[in-house]
């Protein structure tokens, strides 16, 4: 690549807080005399010293109108006929999902220090490694750079489960592996199809996102172009019924995997949808909402009703996130402002209150390498700490007023009803209780009662390394509980331009052959590298 791109890494750049994980990630290699304590320190601090490069990053940028930062584009493949940029920027609706992401890996190397027992080199190196893929995909501006991010991502948490998994864990790992690159494969032909589609009209291939927008298909190319986008996020959600490898993953993933994967990687189909389907497709979209909304409900009770019948606890808080993020369908295709304020939020509170669900059962496992419900009970006599936590944590996940699950659920059910989604948003609402029902199962069945196990009497509550884990994400469940307009506020006038062009573009008439539309932004690759100013405001690195 340019030496541009390495100009970048060196300064105040997205590029810097992208790939500083996977650079972090080289020294390990030298490190393989070295003690597992000392991996571990180094882990943590590099996950600290990139959490502190996505803040102050942040913050120096923040904006409450238009993208908060972009970096200049640098020419990965310049040719005759096709055009690829390194273009990546940062707005109200990733910022959200990289802070998150940044907070949750120091947080999961803290919960990894014991319940790692194996070659901590490697898994530190994956945790890294898998931190730039996500991180990367949600800043990528080329569609074909976002599907190498994409990518990236599978690997790591490939081996993440297989290797520090349970005892089915290479089914698991397998079993992720093939639903998600199935998924991805479609998405790429969709991304091909459409950067030719580009070329067709200009002359010259295209994988920018601006440009790409542009594109406006026949009906008919659109429904194709949408499923193939759709199935791939659909999976990573995963919506019902691509579901069924996400049990199996949680249930077999170490409690770290299990972390990333509900706080992070799931977000990334729900992502997908909002960042390109929706806005690629409006008029596919909108005549698949009925679909998409359907099966959105189905996955609130079904994951729910599977999540109140489930005898391992870890399993309940995975089916949980089938019906958690069915929410956050609901709300991104009901096409109302304060419903995808609410889906994006929830996005960002599922990855705080499932987080802190799934620490607090590896906690557990670590003391008893069990997670079944009929081995606990009493655990709030022994452990008062670890039951004020784990009460918290699940009054916040089933949406307790002053808690952040309330507002984000209130907000998709205000904005689906406001929608027009009135049968749908009453089944979500039925939804709701079932999620109490369970919920409140998982606090039954572990903390209240006698305690019936005499192995359980001398369980240690617990300890501050634990504490100091859980810690900010409780606050932050509080905080947005209590205060969300603050978090609110950074996405709104991001979320109300996509829409508008949404609602722009579903209801114009539908074109009979691929045209290129001027919609504020974009234009011919060529030109972008000549003029060094392309559409979005970037200046272009040479």
């Amino acid at each position: 690549m340019s030496p541009d791109f390495f100009d970048l890494l060196l300064g105040d750049s997205i590029t810097r807080f992208v790939f500083f994980p996977a650079i972090a990630a080289l020294p390990l290699l030298l490190m393989r005399r070295a003690s597992a304590t000392s991996v571990k320190v180094y882990t943590l601090a590099a996950t600290l010293v990139e959490l502190a490069l996505i803040v102050l990053h942040a913050a120096s940028h923040w904006s409450s109108t238009g993208m908060v930062a972009r970096d200049p584009v640098v020419k990965w493949i310049d040719l005759s006929s096709v055009a690829i940029l390194y273009e990546v920027g940062l707005d109200g609706i990733s910022l959200p999902l990289v802070l998150l992401t940044g907070l949750l890996m120091p947080i999961v190397i803290l919960a990894s220090w014991k319940g790692i027992e194996k070659s901590w080199i490697g898994y530190s190196a994956s945790m890294l490694l898998l931190a730039t893929g996500m991180l990367g995909a949600l800043v990528s501006l080329d569609l074909l750079m976002f599907y190498v991010f994409w990518e990236v991502m599978l690997i790591p948490m490939y081996l993440i489960i297989g290797i520090w998994g349970g005892e089915r864990r290479i089914y698991a790992a397998v079993k992720f592996f093939l639903f998600t690159m199935a998924g991805s494969l479609l998405m790429l032909l969709g991304i091909l199809w459409m950067a030719w589609s580009y070329g067709e009209i200009t002359g010259v291939w295209s994988f920018r996102y601006e440009d790409l927008l542009q594109l406006d298909f026949p009906l008919q190319q659109q429904l194709w172009l949408f499923a193939a986008f759709a199935l791939a996020f659909a999976i990573k959600v995963p919506m019902f019924p691509f579901h069924t490898w996400l049990p199996d993953a949680h249930v077999e993933a170490p409690t770290g995997g299990s972390v990333i994967l509900a706080g992070v990687l799931l977000k990334l189909g729900t992502y997908g949808f909002l960042r390109f389907a929706i806005p690629f497709f409006p008029q596919a979209a909108d005549r698949l909402a009925p679909w998409v909304v359907g099966l959105a409900v189905t996955g609130v009770v079904y994951g729910a009703l599977v999540a109140w019948a489930q005898l391992d606890m870890k399993k309940l808080v995975a089916y949980s996130s089938v019906a958690h993020l069915g929410f956050v369908m609901l709300g991104l295709f009901a096409w109302d402002l304060v419903a995808w304020q609410g889906a994006l939020l929830q996005m960002v509170n599922h990855g705080l209150s499932t987080g802190a669900l799934f620490l607090l059962v590896g906690m557990l496992y670590d003391r008893r390498h069990t997670k079944k419900f009929d081995e606990f009970g009493g655990l709030a006599a022994v452990m008062p700490w670890f039951a004020v936590a784990l009460v918290f944590s699940t009054l916040a996940s089933v949406g307790l007023p002053a808690l952040n699950g309330f507002v984000g659920e209130f907000m998709i059910l205000l904005g689906s009803w406001r929608g027009g989604l009135h049968w749908a948003t009453a089944i979500a609402t039925f939804g709701v209780v079932l999620a109490a029902i369970y919920l409140l199962k998982l606090l039954q069945e572990t903390l209240w009662g006698p305690v019936t196990k005499d192995e359980n009497r001398g369980l240690a509550d617990l300890s501050l390394r634990e504490a100091a884990a859980l810690l900010p994400l409780c606050i932050l469940m509080l905080w947005i509980g209590v205060a969300p307009d603050r978090f609110l506020e950074p996405s709104r006038p991001a979320l109300a331009r996509v829409l508008a062009a949404f609602e722009a573009r579903r209801d114009l008439p539908s074109s009979a052959q691929v045209e290129l539309v001027d919609r504020g932004g974009g234009g011919d690759p060529r030109v972008t590298f000549e003029a060094g100013t392309p559409a979005g405001g970037a200046e272009l690195s040479r």
